[in-house]
């Protein structure tokens, strides 16, 4: 094989690599569709991805309908099962930037259906904080409306108008007001305009420039409290909307897998970022290791050049759990050598990164 061939067939693995989330999801265009089969055929690794993909997508779509399918439960409105079963499918992404955050919608999409299937008071179940799934899917609303204004985009029909807390409030306490403003409009609405809002918005975000087009992705944007381009940003939409499909889907005993392997990794390196300007360059320094089946890969935060205090290795489901806050940073599992200290300063930070 010829250094060209070597070149070729790493490039396709890399292209192909990219479809399968949305091949398994039956939702590539027919151009794209026709690159995978044959790759699957001499590829080991992405065979097996594929195969771990078909099942997730089994899994969120549920079991098959019955041949005759029983009488809907009583309460369960029929407009609210219209509403999610017909709205088009999200866009996919043509960037690799946007491409976790439009797989996490389309898996959050197809949870909602899942709720949808179920009895009307489905949709109060208690999920997280004092919020229900429908209050859950409007905090998205919100959460998702502060990168849509950032971008131009019209925010004001997804919620109350938007004369906020004045600027000089802090974003943290910024982003609960509009939070709470949200949810207390999504209440006085049908669960289904409040799935509706969120997709629409969801599609929207992924159809601006910025979602497309790798050059307006890379403006840099202070967003959260920090400052990042466009494109970690929409990682950071694909991170909250994973977050909190997991807690719908513990809430309700469904079961929400984790993003696909190319997707996590993306979201591990940039919490590794961005735990690693939390932590300054200051902190002992510790050495992080995030590894699976797939892949190991290390970091050293803390100060530059100064003697490693500490070793640290975690999941990638594990670590991106305890930046989202749902992980315990006593006992997520993992492996320490060193000062415990500075290994557990590293855990302690990690876990207060948290906003969800």
């Amino acid at each position: 094989m010829t250094a060209e061939d070597t070149h070729d067939d790493a490039r396709e693995h890399a292209t192909v690599s990219e479809l399968l989330g949305a091949w398994a999801a039956h939702a590539l265009p027919p151009d794209e569709a026709r690159l995978v089969p044959p790759h699957l055929a001499h590829c080991e690794e992405c065979a097996a991805e594929a195969e771990r993909l078909r099942e997730t997508v089994r899994i969120l779509d549920g079991p098959a309908p019955d041949p005759q399918p029983p009488p809907e439960p009583a309460g369960l409105p029929e407009a609210l099962v219209r509403t999610l079963t017909r709205r088009p499918p999200v866009p996919r992404a043509t960037t690799a930037h946007a491409e976790p955050y439009a797989a996490a919608v389309a898996a959050l999409q197809a949870l909602l259906a899942e709720v949808g299937r179920g009895t009307a008071g489905s949709w109060h179940t208690p999920v997280i904080h004092d919020w229900s799934v429908q209050d859950t899917v409007a905090h998205l609303i919100a959460a998702d409306a502060h990168l849509a204004a950032r971008l131009g985009m019209a925010v004001s029909s997804t919620g109350p108008p938007a004369d906020g807390p004045a600027e000089d409030t802090a974003w943290r306490d910024a982003w609960a007001d509009r939070t709470h403003r949200v949810i207390a409009h999504e209440r006085r609405r049908a669960p289904s305009r409040t799935v509706a809002a969120w997709h629409d918005q969801a599609t929207a975000l992924l159809g601006t420039e910025a979602a497309r087009d790798p050059e307006p992705a890379a403006r840099v944007l202070h967003l959260h409290g920090i400052r990042l381009p466009v494109a970690d940003h929409f990682l950071i939409r694909a991170f909250e909307t994973w977050i909190h499909s997991g807690d719908i889907g513990h809430a309700l005993s469904v079961p929400v897998p984790p993003p696909p392997v190319a997707h996590l990794w993306r979201l591990v390196r940039l919490a590794v970022r961005v735990l690693g300007q939390a932590l300054g360059p200051r902190a002992p320094t510790v050495a992080l290791t995030v590894t699976d089946e797939t892949r190991s890969t290390e970091w050293l935060l803390g100060a530059e050049g100064a003697p490693v205090r500490a070793e640290l290795a975690l999941d990638p489901v594990d670590f991106c759990l305890l930046i989202g806050g749902r992980a315990d940073p006593g006992s997520v599992p993992r492996g320490t050598g060193g000062d415990p200290e500075a290994a557990r300063a590293v855990l302690d930070r990690a876990a207060r990164l948290a906003w969800l």
